[in-house]
This record gives structure tokens, C-alpha cells and sequence, in this order.
């Protein structure tokens, strides 16, 4: 951009400054036009891969209940994400980022073109600097994040949980809870006044804990209160495996969400439109991938060496847990370190399920492990390389994200079961929240006429 703009200054001094400025004036705001198009297709791009977890989810969850509850747990999905976008539109974004949205809009009017023309005229043109883009392809990246948190939630009460009440406490967890937290962490508020997380040395890049720990801290909440399948486990506290009904599905769900995850970090570099910012999109591709691997890989060995089988499920759940650990920070480890922080990531998970099952708590899926314990280890692995982060903000952040998100849904949880219910009947149970829930069956033995 200087090669350019030195000749222009060069005419400009030998009394051509009227026609120059002009030109450079012009180039400036092609050049404007440039990054900010470049840098709201690529959030437009992550967004959608973020979207398509959503997908990944649905079919994971799906592959690992029962046959019975596969309709069930497949109209969760859906019907979770579509809550989450209203409500993120009505005041989800407002709570987080301030502004009026759902009336006003956020398409990005001249006020805010100008405003980042401004902004970007400062830096003389250069493609450096904060990123410009639309106001509206913003929000869509983050509506996909809080739909995200929110399906954490729908695996780990599978099978037993009222769809209805499910529902329900996904307005207020994606309109309200989510959105308190993420404003204290991304948005860079007080909490409540008292201090504020990036001060205290505290970041997350992608959402290890503000959307993964976050999430799983619902569904803690959710899965104490909702109690464990029937015949989980044995009256002696003997852990009885209740498979699923479509591990095919499951791995297909596995890779979507791996596909996905590159949208959920990349994308959280929130720029492509310069060198530095490429090199560091990247790197967060390449760290995410290996991760995924790492984990993949050590959750294989951990689960031969515990059970002495090669066990699918760890080996999915490795691999996610590897994603989940890398999302803190995917920017600064190298590939090596990336692929071990992964490895930590599935090996941990393991025995996070394992321990959980141990204390009786049901989880039909592991997400509480893989998002929860391992969304910890992410933000814990923070500071190993990058300096500056500390791990005493680590730490206050990752509390401050538990104790909220966990506290107020153990809140509606409670008030919703003692309004409505939250778990079905025994016999309901028994017979499949399939019919019981939605009328319908997902793999019909016959269909009559």
C-alpha cells in the first residue's frame, strides 16, 4: 500500500496535491472496500462451518442413545437451534455486546461504514490493524457459538428429559445466561461490577470455557437434578453399559463437528485480510486438526490399556476432547504442542467418563467430560504459551464462567421440575420418549397403509 501511496504524495509536493489526493483518496477506499468484503465473507464462511456442528451434534447424539429416543433427541437439535437464534436475536446480543438489535437492526448501515472507514483511513490504508466487517455477519458468528453451547446440553439429559422442559430452559440459557457470562469475557465487562476477567490476565480464544464449559456446566446442573437412566446402574453401584443404536451415526457426527471446528477457531481470528492475520488462520487450521488427532489417538490407547477392547466411543470422544482442549488457545502452540495438548485432552476424557459414571452421574453421551473437564484443561493449557495470560486468571475466569452458568441453571432446572417436571414418567421411559414425546418412531420395523 506505501508503494502506492509514496508517488501520490510525491505529486502531491510538486504541486499536484488537489488530482493526488484525489486518486489516493480513491485507492484508499477500494482499498478499504477490499478488506472489509474479505473480512465479512470469511466470518459469513466460519459462521456456516459452525453451523454445520449442528449437524454433527444431532447425528452424534442420535448414534448414541437408544433407538427409541432417536426422534426425540433429533427434535431437541433442531428445535434448540432455532430457539437459540431468536433469542440470541431478540436480547442474547444485546445482554453480550450492547445495542438495540432485534429493532434497530445490525446490517451494517452507513453510520458503521463510516465509522470503519475512519478507523481504517487512520492506518494509511494498511491491511493491518482491527478487522472491518459487517455488523450482521457478527452476529451470525456468534448466534452459531451460543447454538453451540446449547447442544452440549441435549446429549447429556438424553433419553429421560421432558422435551418440553428442555425447550424451555433453552430460552432462558441462550437469552440470558450465555450471554451474561460472554459479556464479562469477550465483550470485556465488570462481573457485576467487581472486576473485570481480562484484566485479571484471563483469555479464551474460541470458547474452551465460555461456550464448552459453559455448556457442560448446564447440563451438570440439568443431569443432577434429572437423576440417571433406569438400570444405569446396578444396586451395588455396578456401571451397566447401555449402548447405542447407530455408531455409524455417531462417527459421521464426529466428523462433522471436526469439519466444523475450523470455522469455531478459525474464524475466531476474526480477520483474514492481511499476511499476519493469514499465517495465524493458518496455524489455528493446522493446530485444530492435529489436536483433534492427538486426542483421537490417546483416548484409543488409554481406552485399550483400561478395558482391554478399542473402544468407538472414547475414540470419538478423544477426538473431541482434543478439539474442545486446543479452542482456549490454537494460535500460539506449536503443531508438536498442539498435538500433546490434545493427547491430554483424550486422555483425560476417558477418565473423566469413567470417574463421572463412578459418582453415578448419567451421561449418555460423555458431553459433560468432553466439553466440561476438558474445556477446563483448555484454559488451563493457556498460559503454557502464551505469556500473557496467567493461571491465576485462568482460574478466576473458569470459576467465574462455573459458578454462573451452573448456579442459575440448577435455578430454572429447579424451577422448572417444580412447575412442570422435568423427566418422563417410568413407563414413558421404558417405552421410548420416541412416541411418548413426539409420536413417531426412527427406524419403523413396517409402515402400514
Amino acid at each position: 500500500m506505501k508503494k502506492i501511496l509514496t508517488p501520490l504524495l510525491a505529486l502531491a509536493g510538486a504541486g499536484l496535491a488537489g488530482p493526488a489526493l484525489a486518486e489516493e483518496a480513491n485507492v484508499l477506499n477500494h482499498v478499504f472496500e477490499l478488506q472489509y468484503a474479505m473480512d465479512t465473507f470469511y466470518f459469513l464462511v466460519c459462521g456456516a462451518l459452525v453451523m454445520w456442528m449442528a449437524a454433527g451434534f444431532a447425528m452424534l447424539e442420535a448414534g448414541l442413545v437408544r433407538s427409541k429416543n432417536t426422534v426425540e433427541i433429533l427434535t431437541k437439535n433442531v428445535a434448540l437451534f432455532a430457539v437459540s437464534c431468536i433469542m440470541y436475536l431478540v436480547c442474547g446480543y444485546a445482554i453480550m455486546y450492547g445495542g438495540d438489535i432485534f429493532l434497530s437492526g445490525i446490517a451494517g448501515g452507513d453510520s458503521l461504514v463510516d465509522e470503519a472507514f475512519a478507523s481504517f483511513a487512520e492506518r494509511e490504508g494498511d491491511f493491518g490493524g482491527d478487522s472491518v466487517y459487517s455488523g450482521a455477519s457478527d452476529f451470525f458468528f456468534q448466534v452459531v457459538f451460543v447454538a453451540t453451547a446449547m447442544s452440549i446440553v441435549s446429549g447429556a439429559v438424553a433419553e429421560r428429559m421432558k422435551l418440553w422442559a428442555f425447550l424451555l430452559f433453552a430460552v432462558v440459557m441462550t437469552g440470558f445466561i450465555y450471554p451474561m457470562e460472554g459479556s464479562w469475557t469477550w465483550n470485556g465487562d465488570d462481573v457485576f461490577g467487581m472486576y473485570n476477567l481480562g484484566d485479571l490476565g484471563f483469555s479464551d480464544f474460541a470458547g474452551s470455557g465460555i461456550v464448552h464449559m459453559a455448556g457442560a456446566a448446564a447440563a451438570l446442573a440439568g443431569v443432577l437434578l434429572l437423576g440417571a437412566r433406569k438400570g444405569k446402574y446396578g444396586p451395588n453401584g455396578e456401571v451397566r453399559a447401555i449402548p447405542g443404536a447407530n455408531l455409524p451415526l455417531a462417527t459421521l457426527g464426529t466428523f462433522i463437528l471436526w469439519m466444523g471446528w475450523f470455522g469455531f477457531n478459525g474464524g475466531s481470528v476474526l480477520k483474514l485480510g492481511d499476511i499476519a492475520s493469514a499465517n495465524s488462520v493458518a496455524m489455528v487450521f493446522l493446530n485444530t486438526n492435529t489436536a483433534a488427532a492427538g486426542g483421537a489417538i490417546a483416548a484409543l490407547i488409554v481406552s485399550k490399556l483400561m478395558f482391554g477392547k478399542a473402544d468407538l466411543t472414547m475414540l470419538l470422544n478423544g477426538a473431541l476432547a482434543g478439539l474442545v482442549a486446543i479452542t482456549a488457545e490454537p494460535s500460539t502452540p506449536t503443531p508438536l504442542l498442539a498435538t500433546l495438548f490434545g493427547a491430554a485432552g483424550g486422555v483425560l476424557v476417558v477418565l473423566s467418563i469413567t470417574f463421572l459414571d463412578k459418582l453415578k452421574i448419567d451421561d449418555p453421551v460423555g458431553a459433560i467430560s468432553v466439553h466440561g473437564t476438558c474445556g477446563l484443561l483448555g484454559l488451563l493449557l493457556v498460559p503454557v504459551t502464551n505469556g500473557d495470560v496467567s493461571f491465576s486468571g485462568q482460574l478466576i475466569g473458569a470459576a467465574t464462567i462455573f459458578v454462573w452458568v451452573f448456579g442459575c441453571s440448577l435455578v430454572v432446572w429447579g424451577v422448572l421440575k417444580a412447575i412442570m417436571g422435568i423427566r418422563v414418567t417410568e413407563e414413558e421411559e421404558y417405552e421410548g420418549t420416541d412416541l411418548t414425546e413426539c409420536g413417531q418412531e426412527a427406524y419403523p420395523e413396517f409402515v402400514t397403509k
